[in-house]
């Protein structure tokens, strides 16, 4: 099992230690707990850089103030421990960015149970976003090649897909770098003004 970085935060100072208690005895770095401002505890997310987040939720809205902290502050998967049960609480908090939760009691093997659920969740989900991030580059790089050469898409990414072999990359990074140069070209219009009037001059 490896040792994580675990912030632990929340305004219910007694439930707080325990949690560190348990995440200490589970062989990982507690880097801080007992904090409940959530600018505190978004300065102390961008300075610690800790693996996973735990907010133990008391006040419902202190609460969700902390896990938005901890999402701006970076990007980790944040854990909430309740009391009990609370589904509009929980869908809150998912709206904001948790990944997992624990209700109704907390044991080691449970906390570390939701470390590897929230730890698994964000490494997926930031997985899908990569893939989606990269598809959308792809589309506005053929898309910007559909202009300027009059391509249909399937030429469009044939042209990048062949650039990429014949340089020995990846077509994402092809994508990237036409549509990071494509402002310094002109438009497929201008070009086409700017021939007609050199026709027009000869």
């Amino acid at each position: 099992m490896a040792e994580l970085r675990v912030l632990i935060v929340g305004d219910r100072p007694d439930r707080c230690r325990r949690v560190a208690v348990a995440a200490a005895r589970l062989g990982h770095a507690v880097v801080s707990a007992e904090v409940a401002d959530p600018v505190l505890v978004g300065d102390l997310t961008r300075s610690e850089h800790p693996d996973v987040a735990i907010v133990v939720v008391g006040a419902s809205s202190q609460s969700l103030a902390m896990i938005e902290g901890i999402v701006k502050g970076g990007r980790l998967p944040v854990i909430a421990i309740l009391d009990v049960a609370d589904p509009v609480f929980v869908d809150r908090a998912a709206r904001l960015g948790i990944f997992a939760y624990i209700a109704d009691g907390m044991d080691e093997e449970r906390l570390q149970s939701s470390m590897d659920i929230a730890m698994r969740r964000f490494a997926e989900y930031h997985a899908l976003e990569g893939a989606f991030g990269r598809r959308a580059l792809t589309e506005r790089a053929k898309g910007i090649l559909m202009e300027r050469h009059d391509f249909n898409e399937q030429q469009a990414f044939t042209m990048l897909r062949d650039h990429a072999r014949r340089s020995s990359r990846k077509i994402v990074d092809v994508a990237e770098a036409v549509v990071e140069s494509h402002g310094l070209l002109p438009s497929r219009s201008a070009s086409e003004a700017q021939e007609s009037e050199h026709r027009t001059e000869m």
